[in-house]
């Protein structure tokens, strides 16, 4: 229950969430630097409102089929995939290095395909 004004009580409200955006991170051992953006991926995109999951996987796991349950993959390093993957790939590297100036663009990028995957 929550009182909107001294005449108005409100006794129930409903929350829309948005359409999960799923996102792929990858790393040499997938436990350190893919969790560390995986974490500050998905706190950001929460800050500002959107439904991000993000998964943290070894970079030898990563192929095609795997790309395909994703709506972008965030790069650490430069890596050849030796396929040409069919969604977005966004440099998340400079997130490691816990600057917001580096950061912001990183967040920037993710959240505009956010939005995009959201209005599909």
């Amino acid at each position: 229950m929550r009182i909107l004004s001294k005449n108005k009580i409100c006794f129930w409200e409903v929350f829309i969430m948005a359409k999960e955006v799923k996102l792929l991170a990858a790393c040499g051992a997938g436990v350190n630097s893919s969790h560390q953006i995986k974490d500050a991926v998905e706190e950001e995109m929460k800050k500002r409102g959107h439904n991000v999951h993000v998964d943290a996987v070894m970079i030898k796991d990563v192929n095609e089929d795997m790309l395909n349950h994703y709506d972008a993959y965030l790069t650490i390093a430069k890596t050849d995939l030796a396929f040409e993957p069919k969604i977005p790939l966004i440099e998340a590297g400079p997130i490691l290095y816990r600057i917001p100036a580096m950061a912001q663009p990183v967040y920037d990028k993710v959240e505009e395909v956010v939005k995009k995957v959201e209005t599909e």
